[in-house]
């Protein structure tokens, strides 16, 4: 992610000086610098604009750099806001508004009125602010002095969801299923998620990827069980089982990459077709390498899991399913069939043979674990509600197990709700919240409401401060906005 850009641009004006203009540039300059070093990203300063032809051949210039993901802009004086229309109106990429100044003190013994006009970011942020609310300009306003933690904090998040802003624009997700038979919630308009997001979902019939395997060696398939011995116990006696699993998986990811640079798949367990098992271990092997999945084809949760997972560095990130309750203690637990990520494993996660009642196959080798337990975590869902995309980011707590249990064959996670069992459930519910979701201990709420910002997609947010009543209102409110 050091290798993405955010590019620096000052605003001024022609007004006082050249000596001011130099001061200017340095001071962009030494912020900058100072900066770079605590974000994800590589910050640099671009320029000062003073004008409007400056401020359109910049905005033409981060469109037409490749590694820039956004723009950090900054008025150290007073900056014109009519000078900057013609390029905010060409701007590509997300911008941050960073509400700072140079200095942090006032020299209250020597200030005078050349200090004033030279330090005026108040007065020009101002002024630059009214034309991005005139414009109706998607952005972030970041406040504080540059060197403020907790500034640079918000500041880092924003990199962040620049990056995965960046990042969706690639996504291609491959389908070697359509979605499950009469399953409301993983459909979804493919069109505009490839207009919202730049999600290319695109199909191939499984018997391509049957081929695939076919043509996988024994060779191959020995290098993969290597690297399993050393990542994962072996708790089997069936080798042959995780061995068909290890060939699914080398046919997927070389599928993946040589037909189009696939980051996600989705498959569905009623179209296995030439297929022995269902693939387990080998998904979730693949989403520990950060690859997006979707059950029972659900290409917006393969998009969104592969985006949140490069987000948050390939750590704690993956497919979940709200699965079943504990009533007596308000918890959630939350697995899938096979597929659960091992980013979620608490301790090295066993590879296991155990029957499976749903496809007719046989049993297919997975990976078995107990989750992590992290007092901050998220769960995102991804609906379509017919007059547009509705993000759904519920705040979580993953919780420790309050007792083993032996006999559950696959991975899984278990967790609290912040706002509340009864008001968790009902609010997801209310808002449509599907079933699968991508729990993440690492992304936050804020850079996934960055991210939201910079789709410009409906975001509905659930904690401790939520309210049914007002929920309801707010969801209403939503629709009519939306049907307009």
């Amino acid at each position: 992610m050091k290798e993405k850009i955010v590019y620096w641009i000052t605003g001024s004006q022609t007004l006082y000086g050249d000596d001011v203009l130099q001061h200017v540039a340095k001071h962009s300059e030494e912020m900058v610098r100072y900066i770079t070093d605590r974000m994800p990203v590589t910050v640099k300063y671009l320029t000062t604009c003073k004008n409007s032809d400056e401020a359109e051949a910049a905005v033409k210039q981060i469109n037409n750099d490749d590694d820039c993901i956004g723009v950090i802009t900054w008025c150290h004086t007073f900056s014109p806001a009519k000078m900057w229309i013609r390029g905010l109106r060409k701007l590509q990429k997300p911008l941050c508004h960073f509400a700072t100044q140079y200095n942090k003190e006032l020299p209250y013994s020597s200030i005078d009125m050349d200090f004033m006009n030279e330090n005026q970011s108040a007065h020009g942020d101002r002024e630059f602010a009214y034309i991005l609310a005139r414009l109706r300009l998607p952005h972030k306003v970041v406040v504080g002095h540059y060197t403020d933690e907790r500034a640079l904090r918000v500041l880092y998040d924003w990199c962040i969801a620049a990056a995965g802003y960046a990042f969706s624009e690639k996504v291609k997700v491959c389908r070697f299923s359509d979605n499950m038979r009469d399953v409301a919630v993983t459909e979804g308009d493919k069109v505009e998620a490839h207009i919202k997001f730049g999600w290319q979902v695109d199909y191939y019939p499984i018997a391509e990827l049957v081929d695939y395997i076919g043509r996988t060696t024994d060779g191959q398939i020995d290098e993969l069980m290597k690297e399993y011995a050393k990542k994962y116990d072996m708790c089997t006696d069936n080798i042959g089982a995780v061995r068909e699993q290890a060939k699914y998986e080398i046919a997927i990811e070389r599928f993946l990459k040589e037909n189009g640079g696939y980051i996600g798949f989705v498959d569905h367990f009623g179209t296995l077709n030439g297929l022995r098992q269902l693939p387990g271990l080998a998904v979730q092997d693949l989403q520990a390498k950060s690859y997006g999945f979707g059950p029972e084809g659900d290409w917006k949760i393969s998009a969104l899991g592969a985006v949140m997972c490069y987000m948050a560095g390939q750590k704690c990130t993956g497919l979940m399913e709200d699965y079943t309750y504990d009533l007596t203690r308000g918890t959630v637990l939350g697995a899938h069939m096979l597929e659960v990520s091992p980013q979620f494993a608490k301790d090295k996660p066993r590879i296991e043979v155990h029957p499976l009642s749903i496809g007719g196959k046989e049993d297919p080798a997975r990976l078995v674990f107990e989750g992590i337990a992290s007092p901050e975590a998220i769960a995102v869902s991804m609906v379509d509600m017919g007059n547009g995309m509705r993000l759904i980011i519920q705040q979580i707590e993953l919780v420790p197990y309050p007792k083993k249990m032996p006999n559950l064959p696959v991975g899984s996670l278990m967790w609290k709700y912040k706002s509340g069992f009864d008001d968790g459930v009902a609010a997801w519910l209310y808002a449509g919240g599907a079933h699968h979701t991508v729990v993440s201990s690492v992304v936050t709420l804020g850079q996934m409401l960055d991210i939201a910002s910079m789709w410009n997609i409906e975001t509905v947010v659930l904690n401790e401060k939520t309210d049914l009543r007002e929920l309801n209102g707010q969801l209403a409110l939503n629709d009519n906005i939306q049907s307009k």
